[in-house]
């Protein structure tokens, strides 16, 4: 552990954006600092960059799982086409592996604030508990029964951690959230290296008990009592609008701090190969979403612009087209070429780009180095709330105006991304006032705001929160690929596998968390509030 705070200490060296300033001030040696003289601070910084740059962790999987994106590329078949394609199977570990890597910058982070003075790093050490709930989060629903309690304790000799139920997590997350949420004090030093809000508490008080509506709503499946109980709990102290929203700006200066996904996807095969979807890609043709002329580019004629990433391609919403998702570039019955309604490629001969007329992510807005990175927004906590109040809980607010909110937010946050992403305020208006809320019956209401959520989320290349709210909520209604090959049987991965070290380094426990699951470690097995 005391050499994960020398590399964070580097780490935010080389990084930009919170320590340019102090960089000439930075005088010894970084292989000789001890616990006196290191910042805790630090160490924030770095488990916040790790938690929210994914890269291939999200692409392969839940981008193309949920047909937010499509993907031809044979690697992408894992989430296109619910194939274990070689050795990218271990990315279904990622989360859990990274994960814990983060809590583990998190505790030693408080360790030292604890250490050092408690009292002046109050609100460091109740942000670092709100951290931790947050990565643990996506890391018990993306696998379900994981270390909580004994969780990042090697220090303290626990080598062997027991897999703690997740019914019992969610109990931990909330009380601990509740309890971390509280302790911010405006009047007590604010962090110094905090890359998603420069240390104001105001918005981490908010961002708390947003995170909390989140984790309440996971559980209206299984536990709709206890949903309702810390949803009304967290109304009326949520994020108020899109300035709220929690966000990591990356650094195109440093190839560590640079943003993966784009990295990922400026790779040559990515880059011609990955497009965005059809089943998104018609949902908002369908409702003239003014999105639609935004998010999305047509390249140039021919595989040789295609290839080139200083080319910016045709935004016209007209000649939008979203790629379907399993089909590939093999010449099979699964060629791209025999799916229906393909349009041909662009170009000819050894410059024929057969994928030239599928829209892909607008370069210029999603493929910047520097790219933003969505962690958590109004517009999400909004449709929660929404959806909170068709179920009839005590929420401040009608069903209408939170959804409402949450669509408009939706559209406007993608300026955060780029200022290309503008929409014109009248094209939103017009746009929420054609499409607001069903409430001709719960099921219609329930099915127009997590639709609104999905599109939200794969818009802002939150790729694995729009698939564990479509595992939560059953919506929207996704047709599943029937690959051959596939080892769901043409079914939509519910769930990750657990690090293939697991049964090494940890066997017993692993093997006791592996016998509660109905089914097995299998991509098709259900977390505890999926059901």
């Amino acid at each position: 552990m005391r050499k994960l705070c020398v590399l964070g200490a580097f780490f935010l060296a080389l990084m930009g954006s919170c320590s340019k300033g102090k960089l000439d001030e930075i005088n010894t040696d970084p292989t000789k600092l001890t616990e006196d003289n290191y910042d805790p601070n630090s160490l924030l910084a770095q488990a916040q960059l790790k938690y929210a740059n994914l890269g291939y962790y999200q692409l392969l999987y839940q981008s193309t799982m949920m047909q937010l994106l499509a993907s031809t590329y044979y690697y992408y078949n894992n989430g296109d086409k619910y194939i274990n394609v070689g050795s990218f199977t271990d990315y279904q570990g990622r989360i859990f592996d990274e994960g814990y890597a983060d809590a583990s910058y998190i505790r030693e982070m408080q360790r030292l604030a604890r250490l050092k003075d408690p009292a002046a790093y109050k609100n460091l050490i109740a942000i670092g508990d709100i951290m931790f709930v947050l990565i643990l989060q996506r890391i018990t629903d993306a696998y379900g029964d994981v270390p909580y309690t004994q969780a990042v304790k090697a220090m303290q000799g626990v080598k062997y951690p027991v897999y703690d139920r997740q019914e019992d997590i969610y109990t931990h997350m909330l009380n601990d959230l509740e309890t971390a949420t509280a302790q911010l004090d405006a009047e007590k030093p604010r962090p110094s290296a905090d890359l998603f809000y420069k240390g104001d508490i105001g918005k981490w008080k908010k961002f708390g008990y947003s995170l909390m509506v989140r984790i309440a709503m996971r559980l209206t499946k299984v536990d709709p009592d206890k949903a309702r109980i810390w949803a009304e709990k967290a109304a009326g102290k949520t994020f108020n609008s899109i300035n709220d929203n929690a966000i990591l700006l990356t650094d195109a200066s440093s190839f560590n701090s640079q943003n993966g996904t784009s990295l990922a996807l400026r790779t040559f095969s990515d880059y011609l190969e990955v497009r965005w979807s059809k089943t998104l890609i018609d949902q908002l043709k369908n409702t003239n979403d003014p999105r639609l002329e935004v998010i999305g580019e047509v390249p140039k004629d021919g595989l040789a612009k295609n290839a080139n990433q200083n080319l910016s391609g045709d935004t016209d919403a007209a000649v939008q087209l979203g790629l379907p998702n399993g089909y590939d570039l093999q010449g099979g019955t699964t060629d791209i070429s025999r799916s229906p309604n393909y349009p041909g490629g662009t170009g000819s001969g050894s410059d024929l780009a057969p994928l030239g007329k599928y829209s892909r992510p607008r370069t210029a807005m999603y493929l910047k180095l520097g790219g933003p990175i969505f962690i958590l927004s109004y517009a999400e906590t909004e449709f929660l709330l929404a959806e909170a109040k068709v179920r009839g809980w005590n929420i401040n607010g009608t069903a209408k105006l939170h959804y409402t909110n949450g669509l408009t937010g939706a559209i406007q946050s993608l300026v955060q991304l780029d200022p290309l992403a503008a929409v014109d305020s009248n094209k939103i208006t017009a746009f929420v006032n054609q499409n607001s809320l069903d409430e001709s019956s719960t099921q219609s209401a329930l099915s127009a705001i997590n639709l609104q959520y999905w599109v939200a989320t794969g818009t802002n290349f939150n790729f694995i929160e729009a698939w564990l709210n479509w595992k939560r909520s059953d919506y929207p209604k996704l047709i599943p690929v029937n690959y051959k090959g596939n080892v769901t049987n043409g079914t939509i991965p519910r769930r990750m596998i657990y690090l293939s070290t697991e049964v090494l380094n940890n066997p017993q426990n692993y093997k006791d968390a592996v016998a509660r699951i109905a089914g097995g470690d299998v991509l098709t097995a259900r977390v505890w509030w999926d059901k």
